[in-house]
């Protein structure tokens, strides 16, 4: 295993990574209109997800039955006891972030419940894979009306894991550091920054968003006093790995890392890599593409919504 280099004396490697560039269409008309109001919001999500349309079968239903247009389970049996060990693939899980995001901005619109049509539309998907996806945690659709919004919110909280705040330690005070630390979207989102860190003496002590930041030598400490779980770096590159081995022997068991560094990682660690320089790579390929009026083919982005 590779290690980042350490700081010198004094010295900081956390500061910065900027520089390593169903049934039918609901006719209510206040749905209608909700829907219409939160299709700018699916269609930045979709963007920022990757998410493309594509084709698929009906949703298979909990006990292997086919589900109806709306998700509607014909056969009986308790969803919430089969789901929990059902397998959802990691496009799924993804697809499933993106519904929940257009369903909260549907219920702040007043919707009460919206079509498996409609919300294919707004998440950018078709309805049949939508249905599929919502099929992992059980159908909740009643035939003729659609889903209950507030019910499937929950249900797609529930299932992400997001039913309790959890403490992230966010690695790294830099440029991009300090912006991710003044974010309020994680907050609505089901996390709580709980801790930040940096090696840099001048940054420790510094406030950012009600929060104190302090040594990285205080990490084991902060893991256990706030019950870290998930911690993001956002370090320079070559101290990526040597914060990713601190947070592992800490006890974090998952990892969003910003460095444009690839982590080793044993197995029973998650690592996310939002790196934006190759995303903006990506998009320069495409423009070149379309400036020789070249077909591109549609990609999938690792890079998450922060909107």
């Amino acid at each position: 295993m590779t290690r980042g280099s350490s700081p010198g004396a004094g010295g900081s490697w956390m500061t910065d990574q900027g520089d390593a560039s169903g049934a039918r269409a609901e006719r209510a008309p206040r749905a209608s209109r909700a829907v219409r109001a939160a299709r700018a919001v699916g269609a930045r999500a979709v963007r920022a997800a990757g998410v493309r349309a594509s084709g698929g079968a009906r949703g298979a239903g909990l006990d292997g039955a086919t589900a109806g247009p709306d998700g509607i389970q014909p056969t009986g049996g308790s969803p919430d006891a089969k789901v929990e060990r059902r397998a959802i693939p990691e496009a799924t899980v993804a697809r499933l972030a993106l519904y929940l995001r257009v369903l909260t901005a549907l219920a702040e619109q007043g919707t009460v419940t919206v079509s498996s049509e409609e919300l294919a539309v707004v998440a950018g998907v078709n309805s049949a894979k939508l249905r599929k996806d919502l099929s992992y945690l059980g159908s909740y659709g009643t035939r003729g009306v659609g889903y209950d919004v507030g019910v499937l919110v929950e249900r797609i909280s529930r299932g992400l894991g997001l039913t309790q705040h959890r403490a992230v330690a966010l690695v790294g005070i830099g440029n991009l550091g300090h912006a991710l630390a003044g974010y309020a979207g994680f907050a609505s989102r089901g996390f709580r920054i709980a801790a930040l860190l940096d090696a840099d003496p001048s940054r420790v002590g510094e406030r950012i968003a009600g929060l104190t930041v302090r040594h990285i030598d205080d990490l084991d400490a902060v893991v256990r006093a706030e019950d870290v779980s998930i911690a993001v770096i956002a370090t320079p590159a070559q101290a990526a790995q040597e914060v990713c081995d601190r947070l592992v022997a800490a006890g974090v068991t998952s990892i969003l890392n910003f460095a444009p560094a690839v982590l080793a990682v044993p197995d029973n660690v998650d690592v996310r890599k939002v790196d934006l320089a190759v995303e903006l790579q990506i998009l320069s390929f495409h423009e070149q593409r379309k400036a020789l009026g070249l077909p591109t083919a549609p990609f999938a982005s690792e890079l998450g919504g922060f909107g």
